[in-house]
């Protein structure tokens, strides 16, 4: 059963830059609904998405299950400002989050934190875009 897409996860998720094969990670996936639709868009490509709450995380998996069966959509139980890259999984391309608190300038330490663990989990020409523009903004990441 398809759950249906509200109109500001929908527009932000058609303004970032997806294409096929692309590598993503979401940053705060709640109930998955952005992530299944990312998956949808970048056909043999992959998504991680990550989420501190473990009840969002059981949430995304029950609501899933054809996108993780393809191998392509995963969900990972993980705070921004603690992830790391899983063993064995290479870097992303894109990696976003809407309605983060880590990323919205209200902490600034665990936003620093945050920063350093997504430069680490991004390719080199990787690109963060966050939620706060319209319909999105990219953060650029120092030292890249």
């Amino acid at each position: 059963m398809a759950t249906r897409i509200s109109n500001r996860i929908a527009s932000f998720i058609d303004a970032l830059p997806l294409a096929p094969g692309h590598r993503v990670l979401e940053i705060g996936c709640g109930p998955g609904v952005a992530a299944r639709a990312v998956s949808r868009r970048v056909g043999n490509g992959f998504i991680l998405a990550i989420d501190r709450s473990a009840k969002a995380i059981d949430s995304a998996v029950a609501g899933s299950s054809a996108e993780i069966a393809t191998g392509r959509l995963r969900f990972l139980q993980a705070a921004i400002e603690d992830f790391e890259l899983p063993p064995n999984e290479q870097p992303f391309d894109i990696a976003f989050a809407m309605r983060v608190g880590a990323l919205d300038g209200r902490h600034p330490d665990i936003e620093q934190r945050a920063l350093e663990r997504l430069r680490a989990a991004l390719k080199p020409t990787g690109r963060l875009f966050i939620d706060t523009g319209h319909p999105l903004r990219e953060i650029k990441l120092i030292g890249r």
